[in-house]
């Protein structure tokens, strides 16, 4: 069973109370649940009766490793530039242009974070929503947001289906929902995500629960939950009580992967081969350690997966607006632009708030809008994940010249680079 790392310091006397304070920040964002939500009967049969649940709670495919001690001292310690100095060169997404249907039929916004607004073949999905101050449970304590939301939920049109990965606080945000109560969108979510939408006012008839490789229709598209490798949980000891993943979205003419959070797994290819290829992957690629190597990708392994699930372009997310992991703000999508001059996969680094259609690119959806500062590369600090949670049994690293490229990165554009190297994923011992 997981151990909160509020537990493991607890022994350590008056002088800790400042490592405690930090402890339980950082155990709000991983893994320890939001009071408990009881399930009914039957929600509890569904849940129990999935293949993902297994002595008594969610459990990836494969293992995960953490090194609990370092951390904890990388969560004490910080990095340099971790957080903005200077305000953020957000765009205010304009609400007439979102009441207008795309051109291409493929557009999306981003408006930081996982938070996001994909207009796909005439549906409009939101992911993973936060429009609060905080990822907390409280509104004095955790990570604050570094701009405000650059649209107002008021402002938004019609919303079909809200898509939740999993029930972490930063993707899943009550006073956001709860401003949804009087919306007419679906929500869909993991199994046992929804008692705790109940909790909060949405009517089970809007909420749809599904397992690894389920599917539901909104309109003429078609979801699907997929396998993602992480873990669930808000305030409280009982963690992985309710499940996460990943969302492939499939559509008359377009189709777009969402990863939620999740390390390096082997279900990328299978993801690919069942609904790929697509057209467009938001792949977190932000707030990642050595320390716990399959809880996130990392940028070089999030460029990775979404050459392993078929994607045509890759628009990085899961960063840009919390401070929840030790490196520089930046250094996400320098390292991701590094590794992609490795392959022939294009990205797309929109400001938050600016909405681009992705088959349709312009010079200005690449272009560099965050400043020039000191990142740590993939050579400097690799994040490679476990073969089933061993530390001595890992991916192969990205051979790749460019991935290690020394700051400042070099200038990028929105077309496909040239690959004169390659990504390989094989075990490395």
């Amino acid at each position: 069973m997981k151990q909160s790392p509020l537990l493991v310091v607890i022994g350590w006397g008056k002088s800790s109370i400042f490592v405690i304070g930090a402890l339980v920040w950082s155990s709000m964002l991983s893994g320890c649940q939001a009071w408990e939500t009881r399930f009914s009967d039957d929600r509890t049969a569904v849940i129990e009766g999935s293949p993902e649940w297994r002595d008594g709670r969610f459990r990836n495919a494969e293992p995960s490793h953490t090194d609990l001690p370092k951390a904890l001292l990388q969560a004490l310690s910080g990095a340099p530039e971790d957080v903005p100095v200077l305000p953020v060169a957000v765009a205010l997404t304009d609400p007439a242009l979102l009441a207008r249907s795309p051109d291409s039929g493929l557009r999306v916004t981003w408006f930081g974070h996982s938070s996001t607004l994909l207009e796909i073949d005439g549906v409009r999905i939101l992911t993973d929503p936060i429009w609060s101050e905080r990822a907390s449970p409280v509104g004095w304590l955790g990570p604050r947001r570094w701009y405000a939301p650059t649209i107002a939920l008021s402002q938004f049109p019609r919303i079909d289906a809200v898509l939740i990965s999993h029930d972490h606080y930063d993707h899943l945000d009550e006073a956001t929902i709860v401003a949804m109560r009087h919306w007419s969108n679906l929500f869909i979510v993991p199994l046992g995500v929804g008692a705790r939408l109940e909790r909060w006012g949405i009517a089970p008839a809007r909420i749809v629960e599904l397992g690894w490789w389920q599917s539901t229709r909104v309109g003429a598209l078609e979801v699907s939950l997929v396998p993602a490798r992480h873990s669930s949980g808000r305030l409280n000891p009982r963690s992985d009580h309710t499940l996460w993943g990943g969302y492939a979205l499939r559509g008359p003419q377009h189709r777009v992967y969402f990863s939620g959070d999740t390390g390096l797994q082997n279900a990328m290819t299978e993801i690919g081969r069942r609904y790929g290829p697509f057209d467009l992957a938001l792949i977190e690629a932000g707030q990642y350690s050595d320390a716990w190597p399959d809880a996130h990708l990392g940028p070089e392994q999030a460029v990775l997966a979404a050459k392993q699930v078929k994607a045509r372009r890759l628009l990085p997310v899961h960063w840009g607006l919390f401070k929840l992991a030790p490196h520089g703000w930046t250094e996400p999508v320098e390292r991701v632009l590094a590794a992609a001059r490795c392959t022939s996969l294009a990205v797309i680094t929109p400001r938050p708030g600016q909405s681009v259609e992705p088959t349709a690119p312009r010079p200005e959806d690449a272009q560099r809008w965050w400043p020039t500062l000191r990142w740590m590369s993939s050579e400097e600090r690799p994040i490679i994940a476990t073969i089933d949670g061993d530390p001595a049994d890992r991916f192969a690293p990205i051979t790749c010249r460019d991935a290690s490229a020394p700051w400042p990165a070099a200038s990028h554009d929105v077309g496909a680079i040239g690959a004169t190297s390659y990504i390989s994923v094989t075990r490395m011992r």
